[in-house]
């Protein structure tokens, strides 16, 4: 049930409990009529009155009001039990009764009315709020599956994203270590230089595929929100340093400069994962730049005290409408060859310092990415 609904009046029980009343206090003042005044038996009946115009309305109470003025006029008004009045002051007080019965059993009954209009007006007023409150409520629950609809689908497009990234990643490397593997084992003959070169290779496509897999294991942290940064002072430009000598193989057709601060101040940061965005964007420089191009690395302490660390390469750029996007996880602009996951993970990790990650770039006149991180105060 939404609501109880308001009981309209009932002039059949009205009328019966007013006449009912009417007869009752007759028949009880009686006996008393000659030690009260006049008043007495007028004031109850009147009562009589006003009970049935609360329960039978207008009509119920008119009809009690004529049967008032009647018991009045042959119990309380001489010569008694006729209708005779030889009085003109008892007739003056009949006349009185009839208008006060009249009037006070209408008027009762316009109020009973209205209130029980205006109850019923409440109670339809509160099924439609309860109504309206269900609606809401299956809305709310419509707009949650939807929602979770939608999340599952964007889950089902990752994934499906992440095994084309894996499938593709992988498997590059994975061929380079296999052909030249199975050319060792075969016992080819290779002078000692390009048996040097072939080793270094594998080195480095498997240290391509660590990267790959320390990617994807900060990517499911990511998802599952267990990023969590193990802060100690670090020596960013000393980082980075170790991080170009380890991927020095990656730049054969251009070379790195490092410009640091003399008075750099220390970073306050995980050192694992400071060097996985470095790595990744060194990369994704070693990737895009052109043959005898140059990669720029360096950093400055800002005017808000955060530290401004930068890589810029001579590439193509990345055309304005891909900027928005380039740091979404799987995103892939035209002809590129990348997961799509590393500037993500980048600006995870970075922003899971305090700091921010930007690219400055434009077609024609190279990339830049620019991130921040908290110095040390000890």
């Amino acid at each position: 049930m939404i609501g109880s609904r308001a009981r309209g009046p009932t002039p059949l029980l009205g009328a019966a409990l007013g006449v009912g009343l009417v007869v009752a206090l007759a028949a009880a003042l009686v006996p008393f009529r000659a030690d009260v005044s006049r008043a007495t038996p007028a004031l109850l009946l009147v009562i009589a009155v006003v009970v049935a115009g609360l329960v039978g309305g207008r009509r119920a109470a008119v009809v009690t009001a004529f049967v008032a003025v009647l018991a009045f006029n042959f119990a309380f008004i001489a010569p008694f039990w006729t209708l005779e009045i030889d009085v003109v002051e008892d007739a003056i007080a009949l006349v009185a009764f009839t208008a006060v019965a009249l009037t006070v059993g209408t008027l009762v009954a316009r109020e009973s009315e209205h209130r029980r209009s205006a109850e019923q007006r409440a109670h339809e007023l509160e099924a439609l709020h309860e109504r309206y409150e269900a609606v809401q409520a299956e809305r709310e629950r419509l707009a949650e599956e939807a929602t979770r609809m939608t999340v599952l689908e964007q889950v089902d497009a990752q994934r499906a994203a992440l095994l084309r990234s894996v499938s593709h990643d992988l498997r590059t490397p994975l061929s380079t270590i296999r052909a030249v593997t199975s050319d060792l084992r075969a016992g080819t003959v290779y002078d000692d230089a390009t048996r040097d070169e072939l080793l270094d290779l594998v080195i480095d496509e498997a240290e391509r595929l660590d990267r790959i897999v320390a990617n994807l294991l900060n990517l499911s942290r990511i998802e599952a929100g267990a990023l969590q940064p193990e802060r100690q002072a670090v020596a960013i430009d000393e980082l980075v340093a170790d991080a170009v000598r380890r991927l020095g193989r990656l730049f054969q057709r251009a070379r790195v400069e490092i410009d640091f601060a003399d008075d750099l101040p220390l970073a306050d940061a995980d050192y694992s994962q400071i060097d996985q965005v470095v790595s990744n964007l060194l990369e994704n420089a070693a990737r895009h730049s052109p043959s005898g191009s140059t990669v720029r690395l360096g950093g400055r302490v800002r005017g808000d005290g955060m530290l401004s660390v930068f890589v810029a390469d001579e590439g193509p750029g990345i055309p304005t409408h891909d900027r928005g996007h380039i740091f979404e996880p799987f995103w892939r602009g035209e002809g590129s060859s990348s997961s799509g996951v590393g500037l993500g993970i980048c600006k995870a990790i970075v922003e899971a310092h305090g700091g921010t990650i930007a690219v400055d770039c434009g077609p024609g006149r190279g990339t830049a990415f620019v991130f921040t991180l908290p110095t040390r105060h000890d």
